[in-house]
């Protein structure tokens, strides 16, 4: 469970859950936005070519905050829906229906919902990935890697998003949610397939059950 911990971080009722934390980060203070002018035309290429793949999976490497490390098999539909299953003995599963994400504990029948608009996770999901909006933080580009933090000071306060691109085949290598305490949570994904179809299931929450365990 420690590993899983990196998730996401609620306030209010669900706060007292520790396997709130930093995946879908949320905070206070951001650092400012990146000017318009200065965001690379080779970047927003990489953005655009992105956001264009509606729908890819494949597997997962995640690293936590103090070195833990868990994997398994995550799935995205754009706009807004991913799902990560991770591989036993993990009973924890994440699933993002395009306006909330849960977090489910299948062993013990636990069921966390946070609001995707309030996670900057739902800036890799979004429809169309623009670099010219406020949400740039910074843009930095290697012969290897394209990197692009991207952020909102007004919904996710210091909680950042950091995307790593390869700018050659324009293709998602990894990506770091940073959340308000300053820790970081990676993913770094392999065996990626785009363009693939998914169960009607494959992205349903059970509404019902959560607000039965939750009463």
């Amino acid at each position: 469970m420690k590993t899983i911990t990196a998730l996401f971080r609620v306030a209010g009722p669900l706060a007292r859950r520790v396997v709130t934390a930093s995946i879908l980060g949320v905070g206070l203070l951001a650092a400012p936005a990146l000017a318009q002018n200065a965001v690379p035309g080779a970047a927003q290429q990489i953005a655009n070519q992105f956001s264009s793949v509606k729908t890819l999976t494949g597997d997962f490497v995640q690293f936590g905050p103090r070195g833990e490390q868990t994997e398994g098999t995550f799935y995205i539909e754009r706009p807004g829906k991913i799902r990560f299953n991770y591989n036993k003995p993990s009973p924890i599963r994440v699933i993002s229906d395009g306006e909330s994400v849960v977090i489910n504990n299948r062993k013990l029948d636990t069921w966390d919902l946070v609001p995707l608009s309030k996670t900057p996770l739902k800036l890799l999901l979004s429809d169309q990935i623009n670099l010219t909006g406020n949400t740039v933080k910074s843009v930095k580009e290697e012969p290897d890697m394209t990197t692009i933090v991207l952020g909102d000071k007004s919904i996710f306060g210091n909680s950042t998003i950091t995307m790593m691109f390869d700018p050659k085949t324009f293709e998602l290598r990894q990506w770091t949610i940073t959340d308000a305490q300053g820790l970081d949570t990676t993913v770094m994904i392999t065996n990626v397939r785009t363009g693939v179809r998914f169960a009607k299931d494959m992205f349903t929450i059970d509404y019902t059950r959560i607000a039965m365990k939750n009463k």
